[in-house]
């Protein structure tokens, strides 16, 4: 995935995610506006996102944070 793409799929999940919101409904949401976005590249994206934006919106960040860490959990198993 190349960094522009991170970085759009980084910006949609900062302006999509909410607290109560679901993994599954989260890239569900994703795939909406980037259909062609694995899993695992939703889940960098979060990562990317976090880093970029944490100064920003704590509370997305953190709810991007426990996305990401889930995703990345369940893909290690």
């Amino acid at each position: 995935m190349e960094a522009s793409e991170m970085q759009a799929i980084g910006d949609t999940l900062m302006r999509i995610v909410t607290p109560d919101m679901t993994p599954k409904q989260l890239i569900k949401a994703a795939r909406k506006v980037h259909p062609t976005a694995s899993k695992k590249d939703i889940a960098r994206a979060a990562f990317f996102s976090i880093i970029a934006n944490a100064d920003q919106d704590i509370g997305k960040a953190r709810n991007l944070q426990a996305f990401a860490l889930a995703e990345r959990t369940q893909a290690a198993e």
